[in-house]
């Protein structure tokens, strides 16, 4: 048990330097991209317990190279469980439980900076949902490339991690260019930005269609049709180490 303790504190601790280092920023700064600490830390929550729940179900896939390299998967392949369920059973990090609960303490707070209503309270239920759903996705889609690839494990860290990087932060800090390529390419804007100005009642500031602020369960199931059928295509085109 005091081990466990004390793996889960260093771990707490780790998933909290993200956050020190925004905390740092606002020490000098009254408001960073027309946006103050609480909605940052809104901004930061939505983001972060999205990608710890993707990451505590789904994060395993990363090893999907290792796996592949190892001929562990030729053995998952033979038995009779989906081998997605398989991959993101393989083992089980304590450490990612810390990441969830720092976030949600941090969202805590933002969350004061929200006037709410029961609308607004649903969405931001229905937007943590989605943001989960579409860090699960972006896990799949990029290991996915592991099939081909072999293991390109920081090929897919640079989409979730640092899709998780980017949205701590207010998109206004980006160029609008990035901003369309994370609405339209790579749905990461609807992870916390989109529903995040519905939550504080905003309009955007980059000028895009206000419906999109309620558009992050769209994003997530067009993303989970699209995934899917990727990760089938890495399947079928998978034989085995020996071949």
């Amino acid at each position: 048990t005091h081990h466990v303790y004390e793996f889960l504190h260093e771990a707490f601790a780790l998933a909290g330097l993200d956050f020190v280092g925004i905390w740092i920023i606002f020490s000098r700064i009254d408001s960073l991209g027309g946006f103050g600490v609480r909605e940052v830390a809104l901004l930061y929550g939505m983001t972060g317990l999205g990608i710890g729940f993707a990451d505590l179900t789904i994060g395993n896939v990363e090893r999907l190279g290792t796996l592949v390299r190892t001929g562990e998967l030729d053995v998952m392949l033979t038995r009779p469980v989906p081998l997605l369920i398989q991959v993101c059973a393989d083992r089980f990090a304590l450490r990612r439980i810390a990441r969830i609960t720092q976030a949600g303490l941090v969202l805590g707070w933002g969350a004061t900076s929200v006037t709410w209503t029961p609308t607004r309270a649903l969405v931001a239920v229905i937007a943590v949902v989605a943001a989960a759903v579409i860090f699960f996705c972006l896990f799949v889609l990029f290991s996915t490339f592991q099939f081909w690839w072999g293991d390109a494990s920081e090929f897919a860290n640079a989409f979730t991690y640092g899709g998780n990087t980017l949205t701590q932060y207010p998109l206004t800090v980006f160029p609008r260019e990035l901003v369309v390529s994370l609405t339209l390419v790579l749905p990461i804007a609807f992870v916390n930005w989109y529903p995040a100005l519905f939550l504080l009642g905003r309009e955007d500031p980059f000028g895009m269609p206000g419906w999109l602020q309620l558009a992050s369960p769209l994003a997530a199931a067009l993303l989970v049709v699209v995934t899917m059928s990727f990760w089938l295509l890495g399947v079928r085109h998978y034989t085995s180490t020996g071949s």
